[in-house]
């Protein structure tokens, strides 16, 4: 008879564990939402930001949009990735330039 009246008192105790636990992921994954939120914020910030490089803009762009800036020189990205930047077209093939130019000696 003890055990049969033990039982539901276990099975409340860990009903109650697991609404804690419910509690406490849906608090987590709001807490990295909003940290996520942020960082793209400021990502978004350091795109355009006049004090940023060339190259930081266009690296924020790329963690921002999650895409990286194509090697074709006649890629119409380019002019969006200038736009998104504030940069002119031609400081953005500069970058490109020079990524791929680090990509040939790192490749010799």
């Amino acid at each position: 008879m003890t055990a049969i009246t033990t039982l539901p008192v276990a099975e409340a105790d860990r009903s109650v564990s697991g609404m804690d636990f419910a509690f406490d992921y849906r608090r987590r994954r709001e807490l990295e939402e909003s940290e996520h939120a942020e960082m793209k914020r400021v990502d978004l910030e350091m795109q355009s930001s006049p004090s940023s490089s060339a190259e930081m803009r266009i690296r924020a762009w790329e963690k921002v949009h999650r895409l990286s800036m194509p090697s074709n020189p006649s890629h119409p990205a380019l002019a969006v990735i200038a736009a998104a930047t504030q940069l002119a077209l031609a400081d953005v093939l500069n970058e490109q330039q020079r990524r791929v130019a680090r990509r040939a000696v790192a490749a010799a």
